[in-house]
């Protein structure tokens, strides 16, 4: 049986535990538990031989799922109504579409971040998951847990969508262009052209085809002001950070482009040279490996996984004496971030929780 997005988080965090204490040799391990977070656990032996062992910290466990979707729905937009529908741009032109929609489908995990944060999560009927094995999110509550699956990102279940009479089912272009004919014949379809990057228009787009554009605009005027407070507020300006990524056959850095990139651009949060990925086609992420690993040194680093494999990868990745020299693992600034939050989220929810890991991690006191 899969673990679950949440426990991935802990077993990662376990598992750098684990790592720091097979590192420290036979260093008491009682005083790797009683220090404090951020902080250096275990100091080197009097002979020196002992290197020093930083303790980790998992962001975000405090953070109540159950508060993520406001308890009421946002204010309908009532410009632009015509016989109880409402014409919306879509990357597949103009499609007309329910003012105020009942039932919901989406095909995206940005979706299902936008119809939480505008208080519609009691009408999603059906959501895609990332994968045949995986869940629903956990980072939006209890409600959007228990959305039913309705096939993949990549690949939907025509026959289950149809089953739940959607009237609005929402997706991407990016990932399911060529089932759109037929999603379109079920309920009126709108689907953006891309994910990740345009998160930001993606918000506004999908609020609007979810009659509440403007309740969209307003929560992502928050986040912006939110982001420039935290930017004005950090220590000095000049520390940086990683984001690194363990996935089942891969390990990657996050660059500006990507969406927690973009997230740290917005509050003002410094990256190392490599992780600028100056001069690259793609400036979402890089692909590292074990023995490059130099390449997510930072003043801090955000790490999350990807799946069981991901944590199984990583055990190598952090284990290794070269993981154990960077910067910010020995001066005890390696976060285990959800990944959830961080890197599938991709909607506005997500990004004031990367905001408030910031802000635990990078804000003096």
């Amino acid at each position: 049986m899969p673990i679950a997005p949440r426990s991935l988080s802990v077993a990662l965090a376990a598992l750098l535990t684990l790592g720091a204490l097979a590192a420290c040799g036979s260093e008491p391990t009682e005083t790797l538990g009683s220090a404090a977070p951020n902080s250096q656990a275990v100091s080197s032996g009097s002979n020196g031989a002992s290197p020093t062992v930083p303790q980790v910290t998992e962001l975000g466990a405090d953070r109540d799922p159950e508060a993520s979707c406001p308890s009421t729905p946002a204010a309908v937009d009532e410009q632009g109504v015509t016989g109880g529908m409402r014409s919306v741009q879509t990357a597949n032109g103009p499609v007309s579409v329910p003012a105020d929609p009942q039932r919901v489908v989406v095909l995206d995990t940005d979706k299902l971040d936008i119809v939480c944060a505008l208080g519609l999560q009691s009408r999603l009927v059906g959501a895609a998951t990332p994968s045949a094995d995986t869940n629903q999110p956990q980072y939006l509550g209890a409600v959007i847990e228990a959305v039913p699956a309705v096939g993949t990102l990549q690949e939907p279940d025509l026959e289950k969508i149809a089953a739940l009479k959607p009237d609005l089912i929402l997706g991407s272009a990016f990932r399911t262009q060529g089932f759109y004919a037929n999603l379109s014949k079920i309920a009126p379809t709108a689907f953006t052209a891309e994910v990740g990057t345009p998160w930001k228009q993606n918000l506004v787009a999908d609020g609007t085809a979810l009659g509440r554009g403007a309740a969209a605009q307003a929560a992502l005027d928050d986040y912006e002001t939110r982001a420039a407070d935290l930017e004005a507020n950090l220590a000095g300006g000049a520390t940086t950070a990683s984001i690194v990524r363990f996935m089942g056959d891969k390990i990657r850095i996050y660059g500006p482009t990507s969406f927690s990139g973009s997230v740290l651009e917005d509050a003002g949060v410094a990256r190392p040279v490599f992780q600028q990925l100056v001069g690259a086609k793609d400036r979402r992420f890089a692909e590292i490996s074990e023995e490059n690993i130099e390449q997510a040194a930072a003043d801090v680093i955000y790490v999350s996984a990807y799946s069981e494999a991901g944590v199984e990868r990583s055990r190598a990745a952090l284990a290794t004496p070269l993981w154990q020299t960077l910067p910010a693992t020995q001066a005890g600034k390696t976060y285990i971030v959800s990944d959830e939050t961080w890197m599938t989220g991709i909607g506005v929810i997500a990004a004031n929780g990367l905001l408030a890991d910031l802000e635990a991690t990078l804000v003096q006191k």
